[in-house]
């Protein structure tokens, strides 16, 4: 059971991975989950449009999309990263980059725990469960 990273057709973000790793781990425990394997694909805006459009029928780029094979309270995925998409986003948001894709990368665990971001009140609580991860994230950098 992992963790694991790669990118396709775009250069690999410079995340710490260790740390980055022992960071989703503990959020993931903070909601009661084991990990199971959740592989993170980072790729450009073309690849995230065509997954898009033949899994979900929706025609229009995003940052994230996840794949859940999550089996009871073992959480397994596939979490495809835009990075391109993330950049503009940082730009539009004025957030740094880093900060941006740590938001992306942990809302796709937080779907995988369980999160939903439909409703209004999902939404909300989903942009509190990604604050509060951040700020868990500041120790593991930092270690």
């Amino acid at each position: 059971m992992a963790i694991t990273f790669q990118a396709e057709n775009i250069d690999f973000p410079k995340i710490k991975k260790r740390a980055t790793t022992k960071w989703m781990e503990s959020v993931i425990n903070k909601y009661g989950k084991q990990i199971g394997d959740i592989c993170y694909i980072f790729c450009n805006d073309e690849k995230i449009l065509k997954i898009n459009r033949q899994f979900l029928n929706h025609d229009f780029y995003t940052d994230i999309i996840a794949f859940d094979y999550s089996d009871e309270n073992k959480i397994s995925g596939d979490i495809f990263i835009s990075l391109e998409t993330v950049l503009s986003n940082s730009q539009q948001y004025q957030t740094s980059f880093d900060e941006e894709l740590h938001r992306v990368m942990i809302h796709g665990i937080l779907h995988l725990c369980g999160l939903r971001d439909k409703s209004e009140d999902e939404i909300k609580e989903m942009r509190k469960a990604e604050e509060e991860a951040l700020r868990m994230l500041k120790k593991f950098l930092s270690i």
